[in-house]
């Protein structure tokens, strides 16, 4: 709510500019990604679903139903279907699986990595569709989540191929001939692969969602907001950036899921390789 009830807020239709409303009361911010319960309530006294959970929810169906379609019955010939579903995971497969960790390691991983990049990818669009627009990835519990399937498959990994000793010469970087400074490396390395780097993984696909929707928001928002008088001109430049946004959102969208399916790979890799 505004401070003062008399103003209208920025983004209500009938404020415009020079019309004694305007952003410096209430601007695209962190409300933007606060949704009311569709049912249920948010007080912590019980389960609710809000919208960015029923995209969540929608976004694994349509995942799960597309690859349904596209294999439960494979042709030697595919269809359109097969054939797009074909060509996304074997790009997966080949491209990101096989260049990380290699063809006889990395093909068991093959089905989580596909999985989760086609999810994250599928969260990350919401944003430019319409009624839904909105990224899930940009609600940091969701990028958290899937950072920490990864981790509680790379240290286990870890864990399971070199040992006990071995993990920890490969968590902490042991390298005998750094001399004094082994104990300060040691520390150093064990923090930033334990603590910092599933910390990052999460909040590289958050931040980059999160900027990209508010940004969007901002200039969708600031093109109704001076459509009035001659600020129509610069209404008209903020709907082109509008425009040059949604078309940058839907390209670093993919790069994100990219992103994070490539360094979830990289972190089985490290987990999979041998410690000199």
């Amino acid at each position: 709510m505004s401070a003062d009830p008399t103003q209208t807020l920025a983004f209500d239709s009938s404020c415009h500019l020079f019309s004694g409303c305007g952003f410096d009361t209430v601007a695209p911010g962190l409300h933007s990604f606060l949704f009311e319960p569709l049912w249920g309530n948010a007080d912590g006294n019980g389960f609710y679903f809000n919208k960015p959970m029923l995209l969540a929810l929608l976004g694994s169906i349509i995942v799960v139903g597309f690859f349904w379609a596209a294999f439960a019955k494979p042709k030697v010939v595919p269809g359109k279907l097969q054939m797009v579903a074909e060509a996304g995971y074997d790009f997966i497969r080949r491209g990101v699986v096989y260049e990380t960790i290699g063809k006889k390691e990395g093909e068991k991983y093959v089905p989580f990595v596909v999985s989760v990049f086609f999810f994250v990818w599928m969260m990350n669009l919401w944003s430019i569709i319409p009624v839904a627009q909105f990224p899930v990835t940009s609600i940091i519990a969701y990028p958290i989540v899937l950072a920490l399937l990864v981790y509680l498959i790379w240290v286990p990994l870890t864990f399971k191929r070199h040992g006990f000793v071995g993990a920890f010469k490969n968590f902490t970087g042991y390298d005998k001939s750094l001399g004094a400074v082994l104990p300060l490396s040691m520390t150093i390395e064990l923090a930033s692969n334990l603590l910092v780097r599933p910390f990052t993984h999460a909040v590289r696909l958050f931040a980059n969602m999160f900027a990209g929707h508010t940004l969007i928001v901002l200039f969708t928002v600031a093109s109704w907001y001076m459509l009035n008088g001659i600020g129509i001109a610069y209404s008209g430049v903020s709907f082109i950036m509008t425009i040059v946004m949604t078309a940058f959102e839907l390209f670093i969208q993919a790069v994100q899921a990219y992103v994070f399916v490539l360094l979830a790979c990289s972190y089985i890799q490290g987990a999979l390789a041998e410690h000199h």
